[in-house]
This record gives C-alpha cells, structure tokens and sequence, in this order.
C-alpha cells in the first residue's frame, strides 16, 4: 500500500489515476475475506482446468497423488498448553522446552490455532505446518486438484481418497503415489471408486496392500516412474508462489492461496508447452 502511493508502475497495475486517492490498508484485508467467501480461487482453477481440458493436455485416465509441508506463519515458542499456565510468549521471549511434552492433542499455537506441530519423516525437525495436497494427471503434468489440510499422520492419504472420489466418474482410472498411499484402507477406497491403486510398495517389516496382479503391468512401472513429476509442481509453488512459508494463518485463507498458486503453476506450464490462451 506505501509503495502504491509513490509507484506509478503499482498505480496502473491496480487502475489508480495519479489524482486518484490510495485506499486504506484495511480495504485489502476486507476484499480477501470476500474473495475467500465466494472461493475465486477455486473457481479460476476449475477453468484453467477446463481450458486445458479444451485443448486435450490431460489425461482422462492416469494421475497420481502426493502431498508436502507448508510451514506455518507460526513459531514452536507459541504453542501453548491448551490448559494450565500459560509460557512466556512474544518476540525473542525465552521459553525453555526441557521436560516438556510438546503434542497436538494438548497444545495449540496462539497465534495460529489451525496449524500443527508436525515432521514428515524421522530425524526430520518438528515445525509448525500444513499440509498441502494435489492431484496431478500424467499426460503433461498439470495440477488438476488441490487442498490445504491441517498436519497429520493420515492427512495425505484422506485428502487424496477425497479429491479422487471427485474424479471418479464410473471408468477406469489409475492413481499412482509413493509408499505413505500403500496402506490397506486408502487401496480399497480407490478400488471402490473403481481406480487401480499404481502406489510403491512398502515391504519394510510388513506386506504390502497391493499384489503381483497390479504391480506385474507395464502401466504400473510408468506409473511409479511419472508420479514423481508432481514433485516439480510442489517446487515452484514453494519458490516462485512464495509457500515455502505461508504468509496466511488459518486453513481457509491458506487453501485459499494454495490453490491460487496451482492456477498460475498451470498458467505457466500450459505457457510452457505453447498452448496457452493468450
């Protein structure tokens, strides 16, 4: 908003004539509530989509599914225990975690309630986070589904069963994922939605709740081998669209966002493969 004041190039972008007076700051944080309520960005996703759909670079058949960790606009400092005594919080407070049990069920942040304390794998750092889940179809890599959920063991797994479920239409698909989707449960929500499960395996001291009968198919071999394009995807959301680290607190807003940026990663790859709408 300062920079608008004083910025010609700022006041044509957003239509301001030189005379003309530059809003309030609290005019923009009231026209993304409103954005948010009537979910713009959902609904520019759904014809970026569309559009590419129109000009066949998707693919009706093959997709795959995976989710990443979206640090939080909130630090370890500020989660509190949900009862009891309250520690020092603010900027460069001292709070010493020694003894202290740090978990979701007991402790909320203060400053972002939504967001959880959470770390993907062992030996990985606990932060303050979401998680954030997309569907990609194989044909050339666009993002055909997303969303933003709180941090949790299952999360990736419950939010990919329901983005496929909106897919889904009756024919056969197939959806490929690393070995966090090779769980019991999430393979027979996909084989009710009449989608073949094209996930990696996951031997390690157990079995694994796919068979030879899938995994004997060349389609599951590309399967295993395309899904990790999505990963490209993930990448330029968290560098080019600023999520690394969101700038939002709550999951409306950050969905709200997250799937703004899926859009324009679409934009800029449709741009890429020269068929984009100009």
């Amino acid at each position: 908003m300062e920079q608008i004041s004083y910025s010609l190039l700022f006041r044509w972008f957003v239509g301001l004539a030189l005379d003309e007076k530059v809003w309030d700051h609290s005019s923009i944080s009231t026209n993304l509530e409103r954005l948010i309520d009537s979910d713009v960005s959902r609904l520019l996703l759904a014809k970026v989509v569309e559009q590419a759909r129109a000009k066949k670079l998707l693919s009706d058949e093959h997709f795959s599914v995976d989710g990443t960790l979206i640090e939080a606009w909130a630090s370890v400092k500020s989660f509190q225990p949900k009862d009891g005594p309250k520690p020092p919080v603010g900027r460069n407070k001292e709070r010493d975690f020694h003894g202290e049990k740090l978990k979701n069920d007991t402790h909320a942040s203060a400053t972002d309630p939504d967001a959880k304390l959470f770390k993907k794998s062992a030996g990985k750092e606990a932060k303050m986070c979401y998680q954030g889940h997309a569907v990609m179809e194989n044909r050339n890599g666009l993002i055909v589904n997303g969303t933003i959920t709180q941090a949790s063991g299952t999360a990736e797994r419950e939010a990919a069963a329901e983005m496929v479920a909106e897919l889904a239409n009756g024919r056969r698909k197939t959806v490929g994922g690393d070995k966090a989707y090779d769980t019991k449960d999430f393979v027979e929500d996909l084989r009710a939605l009449k989608v073949t499960p094209h996930v990696a395996q996951n031997t390690t001291n157990r079995s694994s709740a796919i068979d030879d009968r899938t995994t004997r198919h060349e389609g599951y071999k590309i399967s295993l081998k395309v899904r990790k394009r999505i990963e490209e995807a993930f990448g330029w959301i968290k560098t080019i669209g600023n999520l690394r680290k969101t700038r939002h607190r709550g999951v409306l807003k950050v969905d709200w966002y997250f799937t703004l940026t899926i859009a324009a990663y679409n934009l800029v790859r449709m741009r890429n493969l020269g068929v984009a709408a100009s």
